[in-house]
């Protein structure tokens, strides 16, 4: 078990040091080590815990973290992977602010940061259109992309105003065409034959 723990934390200890631009530039690491290496989760639920990240307080790269650790090794499991990833940043936080005043003026650091910049952009980019090939599978899937897309970037309207909207978009288009009912007769269906057995 506590092995187990240990490698929860020095996974995300290492996608946490080196990881810059937050929650979205830590996807195609988080895919790479999470779904493809180590096989903690699939690719729809990382995308599910995305999803929620988005709508729940906190850090997404701190929140995703969390919930691949419980769903790894419960409660010990989001514990150690949630101070894995938040480790790495206290660390160079705390080094940068004792040396602030002297850090920011020097000429080396604002090329490293500029560069950063542009390589954040890049793995943003390449995050948006991965979600996209994953997500996107049906015409009003393209609507609520489009929609979303144009709420942020021109109406300025907040994320999570915009959020909150494809979650009941989502729910009404699914309780109209009959599929929300399709998996709660599912489910009572799973639930009856567990009873019998």
């Amino acid at each position: 078990m506590l092995k187990n723990l240990l490698e929860l934390f020095f996974v995300f200890f290492r996608i946490g040091a080196v990881t810059f631009g937050g929650g979205y530039a830590m996807l195609p690491m988080l895919e790479r080590e999470l779904v493809t290496k180590r096989d903690w989760t699939t690719n729809e639920e990382l995308l599910d815990y995305y999803a929620i990240s988005q709508v729940t307080p906190g850090v997404i790269a701190v929140n995703v973290s969390t919930f691949v650790g419980y769903r790894y090794k419960k409660i010990p499991g989001a514990i150690f992977s949630t101070a894995g990833v938040v480790t790495p940043s206290l660390i160079i936080i705390t080094l940068i602010a004792l040396f602030i005043a002297n850090f920011e003026d020097i000429l080396w650091v604002q090329k490293a940061l500029a560069g950063i910049n542009v390589g954040v952009s890049a793995l943003l980019t390449y995050s948006v259109l991965s979600f996209a090939r994953k997500t996107i599978k049906k015409w009003w899937n393209l609507i609520f992309y489009a929609c979303a897309f144009l709420a942020v970037f021109f109406l300025k309207i907040p994320t999570f105003l915009v959020v909150i909207a494809a979650v009941l978009g989502g729910i009404a288009i699914g309780f109209f065409s009959g599929n929300l009912r399709k998996i709660d007769a599912k489910k009572s269906g799973d639930d009856k034959s567990e009873s019998q057995e």
